[in-house]
């Protein structure tokens, strides 16, 4: 069964936290003197002189009523990579611990994994690019702390099978972590609606692509409030800035923008799939549930430097294990996608 203390690492059990200027008081205040800020404002149309709410309170209320989650079990990090951190910081000693990833998926769990010192136990995907469980259970120990599973998944853009999950959150002591990113697109429901079930799941989801806030650096983690409460015990005590929390929480109030988005972008998904399986040197396109497609080609690498050689980036994931001979492109607007496509035509 699991116990968060088991898990967690005694340096992080015995951490005492930074205490921030603004964490030592409660109630209102109009004259702030205690945090050392420039008291004149900033040269600036906006002032952010005075340090950002340390626990993003203001945002998180409005996530809680979007997503239907207590504001307790949410953190903010500088973009989901911050999530990834502190889980590695917080339950994984260095040297001595594991983590278990499934390739092909996205590479930050093994950057972080390398950084914090730790021992990331590759299990690939089937040819289907589903979890191979008799594999993942072979390669946990009694060392191993977290799971990281991309649902949908990048590179693939495929949901993983929920049932699949569901028997790792059942039977696995350490964290589960679902990581979200592309879950606006996905005809799969979220698993934040599972937290009350299982308490070592952390799910991760971000502001940065359906959102279409990459450039804030705003990520969330979902999860039972004893794992948030490690993870604002460890994150640095400003870790989200004023101007990313204000812009935020005016985005926030955009639902249906980002709606009308998602809906175009889908329907732009399917057109350019179509479109795509016209190209002679195509070989596959497989399924996907997010806002890019993975295309399997004769010859990734030539595509890609012809592409680049006309001004059009798309990744090169060729050389990414199950991904040999893939291209990996995200769904533009309707202009993108016919200069694209256009382009395409022309190669030889």
């Amino acid at each position: 069964m699991f116990d968060i203390n088991n898990i967690l690492r005694q340096n992080i059990k015995n951490l005492t936290p930074y205490s921030s200027a603004r964490d030592e008081y409660t109630g209102e205040a109009s004259v702030f003197l205690d945090a050392n800020e420039n008291a004149f404002g900033s040269p600036l149309s906006n002032a952010y002189n005075r340090y950002p709410d340390p626990l993003q309170h203001q945002v998180k209320l409005r996530l809680s009523q979007i997503k239907g989650v207590p504001v307790r079990n949410i953190f903010l990090g500088n973009g989901s990579d911050e999530a990834i951190d502190i889980m590695f910081r917080s339950f994984c000693k260095p040297g001595v611990d594991n983590v278990i990833i499934v390739p092909p998926t996205y590479g930050m769990y093994q950057v972080s994994a390398n950084i914090n010192d730790v021992e990331a136990r590759k299990v690939l995907l089937t040819e289907d690019y589903q979890l191979d469980l008799d594999g993942i259970a072979e390669a946990i120990d009694k060392n191993t702390k977290l799971i990281f599973i991309c649902s949908p998944n990048n590179p693939t853009g495929n949901s993983i099978n929920r049932d699949d999950i569901e028997t790792l959150l059942a039977n696995f002591n350490g964290i589960v972590v679902i990581d979200e990113a592309y879950i606006n697109y996905s005809r799969q429901k979220t698993f934040i609606q599972e937290l009350t079930e299982y308490a070592n799941l952390v799910v991760l989801q971000t502001l940065s692509k359906a959102w279409g806030l990459a450039g804030l650096r705003v990520g969330m983690a979902f999860a039972s409030e004893e794992i948030i409460e490690v993870m604002n015990k460890v994150k640095p005590p400003y870790n989200v800035n004023e101007a990313s929390q204000l812009l935020a929480l005016e985005a926030l109030g955009n639902v249906a923008q980002v709606n009308a988005w998602i809906k175009e972008t889908l329907e732009q998904r399917d057109k350019l799939v179509l479109s795509l399986k016209d190209l002679d040197f195509v070989v596959d396109i497989y399924p996907s549930d997010a806002n890019f497609i993975l295309v399997k080609t004769i010859n990734a690498k030539g595509i890609y430097d012809y592409l680049v050689g006309h001004g059009i980036i798309i990744r090169d994931r060729s050389k990414v294990e199950l991904c040999e001979g893939c291209l990996r492109i995200t769904v533009g607007t309707p202009d993108e996608n016919k200069t694209l496509i256009q382009t395409l035509q022309q190669y030889k």
